[in-house]
This record gives C-alpha cells, structure tokens and sequence, in this order.
C-alpha cells in the first residue's frame, strides 16, 4: 500500500539546482545493460571513456562524425515519446567540438498539464537515451553533460561525439527497437508479464538512475483511485479539455495523436486510462473492454530537481526500448502526476523517492506510430543538401 509522504518541490523557472555525479560503480550493472555514460557535474564533464576491447587505455581519436551521420543521429532521438508526442525539443550540432545540444522548445510546452516542464524534461531526456544509444551503434562513445550551462536554460544536455567504441549486444538490441517502440492505447490481455522480465525492467531503470517499481494488488488499486480521481477532475476542466483538442484527433502528419492511435474509450468505465475522444460525438468514438488487472509499475527518482527529470526520461526510454525487445505493450497513465498531489503516487518504502511515470504493462496488439517532426524542422542546420 502507498502512503503519504512529503509533497514534491516546486521548481523555479530557469533554476539549475547543483548536480550531484551519479555513481554506477557501487551498483554493478548486467552484461548488455552498462550505461552509455556517467553523468557529471554542471561545467564538468564526466562520461564514459570510449575503451579497446581487453585494454584500459582510451581508444584512439576518430575522425569527426558527417553531417549524414549527425542527422541519422537527431532522427533517432525524435523517436523518443512525449506527452500527447508534443516534441518540445530541439537540437543543434557544434561542429568545431563535434558536440549535439538537447534544447528544450518553450512553444511547444503544456502549460496547462506540464506548467513546470516536467514532462518536457522527460521527454527530452528520452530524446537523449535514443541519441546516445545511435551514437554508441555508430561505433562512436556518447559522452553526456547534463544542465551544462547554468546561463541557457533550455539546454538541457550535451552529447560529445568522442572516439571509438564497441556497442554491447544490449545496446544494440535497444537501438533496434527505437523504430518499434510505440505508446498502445489499446486493451490488453490478461496475460500477466514473466516476473524475470520485470526484473529486467527495473534493473533497466537502475542502470540510468531511476526505480521501477512493481506494484502488487493493494498498490494498483491505490493508484488507480488516485488516477481515476484526476482523470474526473481533468474532465471536467475546459481548460484541459482544450489543451488535449489541440494536440489529440483528426489526420496529423508532424506531431500530436492522430485518431489511428488514439486508442478506444473505456467501455465499463473500470480502468481510468486517459480518454482521447472527449467532446466528440458518440457515433465516433469506439468503446472497448479492458483487462481487469491490470499490470503498474511507477518509476521513480531519487529527488524531484531537473537533473532527475532528465535522468527518469533516460531510464523510461531505456525500459520502454527493453520492453519492446521482449515483446511487451507499454501505455502510460499519468493523470494523477499531473496534479498537486502527485506526491501520493509513491513507494511507502521510502521517503525520499518522487514518482515521475505510472506504466501500464501487458500484452496487446500492435500499436499505431504517431508522427514525427522531421530533422529539417527540429535541428534547421542539418537540413539536407537540395532540401
């Protein structure tokens, strides 16, 4: 059962609190789970030092990635998953230090759902995991500066294309799964998910700096309340409802949810996923059953700053990406994190963990993409030649 703890901290801003290193060395990851690199200290760079197989010295230096190269790269990372797939990023390429910036993009906010970027934070941090992971595949090492410069804001970390490296089989069965990862909104079977491959999950969270955890019987049904008292509350705001209209329905090519991914309406009213058909008329909104138990995990950080945002949006790509490989459905259900009681939604195991994503687990049919903004349009300078 969860319990009540400690309200999350409100986040100024531009504020760019101090960032803490985070140490996987007292944790000895999985073979095929060795995180892509080590995140420093603001103003300090840190990261994985690129190796030669069976030698401890640093691989040579490699000569600087293409401009094909680089756009390959930002075209994995917008793959990444975002609330409502609002995008709210961009990225730009230092060619002189062969660095790409992850840039926060205000505009494209959710000021009503997300008023702290929260979720911006989450997604861009997704957006990072899928750049270092096609960095790493390249046979090139990521090396990854969170929060780099106090004095910009939107950037949100930086990727250094460094020397030579040899991508692990994990690693590469992830990068793999960037293209089939897909948010299903769609009901799932009652087919409960092997408990080896939810230790794989959280051992996956782990590795980037977050927990999954699982949640029993007494916890679901906790959440669930919580989630099904949000959902009502959002409902009935004409506020939300208009923010959900003007990124979810109808034909989309670019961004947003397009009606093929939408996912039916809850028939029975039992299992409080997000409704995308609200304010349309009856005779176009699909009904359907969902299963009963559902299967939730929460992920969770060990603080609530903007540092751990980034860091719960790598580990949620890194789970989502594992799922995927082991053939799971992954959907969301987040209503109640998005409410000043998010603070609910927590492991009474602890008192300091703040709760950044609830994830409905499961087996399912195959989930619609929803668009992506192509390169051109979110990283202007690396638009190709003739385009």
């Amino acid at each position: 059962m969860l319990a009540r703890c400690l309200p999350l901290p409100k986040v100024r801003r531009g504020l760019v609190p101090d960032l803490a290193i985070f140490v996987t060395a007292q944790y000895p990851p999985l073979p095929g789970l060795m995180p892509l690199a080590v995140v420093g200290r603001a103003g300090n760079p840190a990261g994985m030092t690129a190796r030669t197989a069976g030698s401890s010295q640093p691989a040579a230096r490699s000569a600087a990635p293409t401009r094909e190269m680089v756009r390959r790269f930002v075209e994995s990372a917008v793959a990444a998953p975002s609330m409502h797939n609002t995008q709210p990023w961009r990225f730009r390429y230092h060619e002189e230090d062969q660095t790409i910036g992850v840039y926060a993009d205000p505009s494209r906010m959710l000021r009503h759902a997300d008023p702290e970027g929260r979720t911006v934070h989450i997604a861009c941090g997704a957006a990072l995991f899928n750049l270092r992971l096609a960095v790493a595949a390249s046979a090139r090492e990521p090396i990854v500066r969170l929060l780099p410069r106090p004095h910009e804001p939107l950037l949100l970390a930086t990727v250094r294309v460094a020397g030579r490296y040899r991508a692990r089989e994990g690693e590469h069965e992830l990068y793999t799964m960037i293209g089939k990862r897909h948010t299903n909104r769609y009901p799932f079977s009652d087919r409960q998910v092997p408990a080896d491959i939810l230790g794989e999950l959280a051992e996956a969270a782990r590795v980037e700096g977050a927990t999954l955890h699982v949640l029993g019987a007494a916890a679901t049904q906790r959440v669930l309340e919580l989630t099904a008292k949000a959902d009502l509350a959002q409902r009935r705001d004409p506020a939300y409802r208009s923010e959900l209209a003007a990124w979810v329905g109808g034909q989309r090519d670019r961004d947003g949810i397009p009606d093929t991914a939408c996912g039916p309406r809850v028939a029975d009213g039992s299992l409080p996923v997000r409704d995308f058909t609200l304010g349309r008329s009856p005779g176009l909104v699909r009904y359907a059953r969902f299963e009963g138990s559902p299967q939730l995990t929460v992920l969770s950080t060990r603080f609530g700053d903007r540092a751990d945002w980034l860091r719960a949006g790598q580990a949620l790509q890194r789970v989502l990406l594992l799922a995927t490989a082991r053939g799971l459905a992954v959907g969301a259900l987040t209503q109640a994190l998005e409410t000043a009681d998010a603070w609910l939604v927590r492991d009474p195991a602890s008192d300091i963990e703040h709760p950044q994503m609830v994830l409905r687990l499961g087996y399912s049919r195959a989930a619609q993409a929803s668009p992506r903004r192509p390169v051109s349009e979110v990283a202007p300078e690396l638009k190709a030649d003739g385009a």
